[in-house]
């Protein structure tokens, strides 16, 4: 499972995008997440593809190891395309089976937002990637460092975040092992009746939320024993600095945005 799981994992390597300053990255992602929905139509999503691509090609890593780690999140994705081919209902019908009538809005927009989820993941999962959990921390902070002169946490937010990233692939791989353990013991788990299979769920789940909530606890008391009391007099040991391939990768984005806006509004 850790194998395909991409999502929270770091892989080291000196890239471009492993050199970029932490809050470049972070900008850069939130501000595609916010351009791909301009995007609709086919051209739309063939450029935010194509750019995606550049994206993967200057972290270094490889883009059948990317698809590869889109398994464990491909039923959601396939879940998505069916509920838009068949629930909307606009347009022409293309197949009609009787009870179920599939029309030319729902595969439009089947494609579409199965499309753009496909391409937020791959885009999110580079921003792990090629970030430590550590530098998301840091660039996270320093980019809401304006907020805390109205109280806002910045610190601690920018640092449960980066915990909560840190520990997705230490339970998914704390699943696997208990789910290995269930199955010596004789559980079958992927087999029988709906309603088994979610009686096989629960002796799963109990030792999953034990032994995360013993996680907590255990890293709570590492901080506090390493002297951990927030934010406040902490200095940097890791230094941020912005540099021009920082400014290049937000321009970048820039054009991506006029491209789909001129194919949205003008083309």
């Amino acid at each position: 499972m850790m194998e395909k799981m991409i999502f929270g994992r770091y892989i080291p390597a000196d890239s471009i995008a492993h050199r970029m300053d932490p809050r470049a990255k972070l900008i850069f992602v939130f501000a595609f997440i916010a351009i791909i929905f301009i995007a609709n139509d086919v051209w739309g999503y063939v450029i935010a593809a194509a750019f995606t691509y550049i994206s993967v090609k200057m972290s270094g890593l490889s883009l059948r190891f990317l698809i590869s780690g889109l398994k464990p999140v491909m039923i959601l994705i396939a879940f998505t395309f069916l509920l838009q081919l068949f629930f909307a209902r606009e347009g022409n019908v293309v197949l009609d089976l009787g009870f179920i009538q599939v029309y030319e809005e729902g595969i439009r927009q089947a494609f579409f937002i199965s499309m753009r989820f496909t391409l937020l993941v791959f885009m999110t999962s580079l921003l792990t990637l090629t970030t430590t959990p550590i530098s998301i921390t840091d660039g996270l902070e320093s980019l809401l460092n304006p907020l805390k002169k109205i109280k806002f946490p910045a610190h601690e937010l920018a640092l449960m975040m980066s915990i909560a990233l840190r520990f997705i692939p230490t339970l998914m791989d704390e699943t696997d092992k208990i789910m290995k353990a269930q199955m010596a013991r004789g559980s079958d788990m992927s087999s029988g009746p709906l309603k088994d299979r979610i009686k096989a769920i629960v002796p799963l789940m109990i030792p999953l939320f034990v032994n995360a909530f013993k996680r907590a606890e255990d890293l709570a008391t590492a901080m506090e024993v390493r002297g951990y009391r927030g934010g406040e007099g902490r200095t940097k040991y890791r230094l941020l600095f912005w540099k021009a391939r920082d400014t290049f990768a937000l321009l970048s984005l820039v054009l991506l945005a006029g491209a789909l806006a001129a194919f949205r509004f003008w083309i």
